[in-house]
């Protein structure tokens, strides 16, 4: 049977039958997550609720498309690590660019960004796109969406690698996760107290902050635990693509009247 949301598996056939109002693309990267994480898990998780989300939104509102997942990101700061990938945010938004321009000729004029590293930042290629060309952008990080949430689910914070990045990928593809292999995720803090209380901000370098290119600790981690997280984001992000193609689109959108 073939998926219609899923470009990958429809034809032309098909595709010139529809009239597809949104696109959803996936991104992603390729780094370490401490020791028992595949390296693409950023891919990983950000494909697998695209997809489900997209194949959930549908059955209600069959004008919405899932492009291709894009495997790598901004990782600069990673690269003390091997085999994280780096591919530089101008050059990141030199395809995202592309992508939308496409798609816009193809009458497709709001994409939702699904991203899934927090080393991607789309927003100012947003305002750009959106002042140059009309089209609507909409960025999702997706493991923010249910933070309202988090401490009924998760007993411990997760920045990279910890609890709630592994609960989720127990639950999506556990034969993937080594938890034997599993470091404690500590970090060195910043030197400079302004620094440690947030109101200045730098970058991190992750082979000076951390020891096993983690900050949280995954020992809590179940399958479970991620399995409801994920229940809650792609409810949440399925009623948004919904709403999202059924809004109409007139001088005021994507604001209220």
């Amino acid at each position: 049977m073939v998926d219609e949301w899923d470009l990958c598996d429809t034809n032309l056939k098909r595709i010139s039958e529809r009239d597809y109002k949104v696109a959803v693309l996936p991104v992603g990267a390729t780094e370490a997550h401490n020791y028992h994480l595949p390296q693409g898990i950023d891919s990983r998780h950000a494909a697998y609720v695209a997809r489900r989300c997209c194949s959930a939104a549908w059955q209600r509102e069959p004008t919405i498309v899932c492009l291709p997942t894009l495997p790598y990101g901004v990782d600069c700061n990673l690269l003390g690590f091997p085999i994280s990938i780096h591919v530089s945010q101008a050059n990141l938004d030199g395809v995202v660019r592309d992508i939308i321009t496409s798609l816009a000729k193809h009458g497709i004029r709001r994409t939702v960004i699904l991203n899934g590293h927090g080393g991607n930042e789309f927003m100012p290629l947003v305002r750009q796109l959106q002042s140059d060309s009309g089209v609507y952008v909409f960025v999702c990080n997706w493991w923010q969406v249910g933070q309202d949430k988090y401490g009924e689910i998760f007993d411990e914070a997760d920045d990279h690698g910890g609890e709630m990045e592994t609960s989720v990928a127990l639950a999506i593809c556990q034969e993937s996760v080594e938890m034997k292999q599993a470091g404690s995720g500590q970090t060195r803090p910043f030197a400079l107290e302004a620094l440690r209380r947030g109101w200045v901000r730098t970058s991190r370098d992750f082979s000076r902050a951390t020891f096993d290119c983690a900050v949280g600790d995954p020992s809590k981690a179940t399958a479970n635990k991620g399995a409801l997280y994920l229940d809650l984001v792609c409810e949440r992000v399925t009623e948004f693509l919904v709403d999202l193609a059924r809004a109409d689109d007139d001088e005021l959108f994507p604001h209220a009247h």
